[in-house]
């Protein structure tokens, strides 16, 4: 099951945009799953850290969503996490999908040959450790109502110029008690590129990211209950501003609709590296900073039924 990947974004009259993104143009800057192996440490990183909140949380799901689940490296980690579980990878990048389903063919291939040398063979067959890879809009699931029981989301979903919409149809796609847990920038992530680049131009150069309160609001809009939010700031220097650029264009670049549409002139890229030069530390390193938000939250109980009764639940005092 799959949606057209070049489909446009539904449009929602009472949504507001958290950036003018243009979501075409993002899948065309994560297009080439070789242009952003260099930021994938990041990644992992925060996938960690994510990780070590899920192991909190009491629960068992039978069905895991990954949305925006790129080359799948989340993926394995969570079939890890979760072995009975069955897994579910959504992006809108096609060729982040085909790089998932050769990671996934590498990976069984390999399991294949371990199965074969140690077990009888009886043992071993039967088993699926592939993940379902789906193509599609955060804000318009290829999934039913009541489909998964855990959503995650690592370090996308600041991708999306509606996340309103998108927190509603990840509690969509939630069964009750369903758990969400999402990861992304805030609003100070790359702030030394953006006074930098605010030397030579009134142009945007990087996404405004939503500020994590902003986020905790949208969750209790969207009909989640007690929503935890949290965040951190991570700072990774450079030798050069040449590495350093090449980082931020493989963590999905300026994909905004009002960006320049031209090249920066010499004189002005000129006075965009010396702010950056001017900001060495001590120890002779660039720095970019990275604010990282953290939530979770459940899918609660009804209150209504789909009638529009209301549900009121009376418990007796234990005797």
């Amino acid at each position: 099951m799959s949606l057209n990947p070049s489909a446009p974004v539904p449009s929602f009259p009472d949504s507001k945009l958290s950036a003018p993104i243009d979501l075409s143009l993002v899948r065309s800057l994560f297009g080439n799953p070789a242009r952003i192996v260099e930021s994938n440490f990041l990644r992992r990183e925060v996938a960690s850290r994510m990780h070590e909140r899920l192991a909190l949380v009491r629960i068992e799901p039978q069905y895991v969503l990954d949305a925006g689940c790129g080359e799948g490296a989340d993926l394995a980690t969570l079939q890890k996490h979760f072995p009975q579980a069955a897994m579910l990878g959504l992006d809108a990048a096609p060729a982040m999908l085909a790089a998932a389903m050769q990671t996934q063919v590498a990976a069984r291939s390999t399991m294949n040959r371990l199965l074969q040398q140690w077990l009888p063979a009886t043992m071993g067959k039967g088993k699926n450790p592939s993940a379902s890879l789906l193509c599609g809009n955060f804000a318009q699931l290829p999934l039913g109502m009541n489909a998964v029981d855990l959503v995650w989301s690592n370090l996308a979903l600041h991708w999306h110029p509606q996340p309103d919409r998108v927190f509603a149809e990840w509690r969509r796609v939630l069964r009750q008690d369903g758990l969400l847990m999402f990861s992304c920038f805030g609003p100070d992530t790359f702030k030394e590129l953006r006074a930098a680049f605010a030397a030579a131009d009134s142009a945007p150069h990087a996404l405004p990211f939503v500020d994590m309160h902003d986020f905790g609001d949208m969750l209790v809009n969207a009909g989640f209950s007690t929503p935890v939010m949290d965040m951190e700031t991570l700072t990774v220097t450079y030798d050069s501003v040449e590495k350093m650029m090449d980082d931020v264009r493989a963590w999905g670049g300026n994909p905004l609709d009002n960006r320049r549409r031209g090249l920066l002139g010499r004189c002005a890229w000129q006075r965009v590296v010396e702010a950056l030069e001017q900001g060495r530390r001590a120890d002779g390193k660039i720095p970019l900073t990275f604010e990282l938000i953290y939530g979770h939250a459940f899918r609660p109980e009804p209150k209504t039924r789909a009638s529009g009764e209301s549900i009121v639940r009376f418990d007796l005092p234990r005797k």
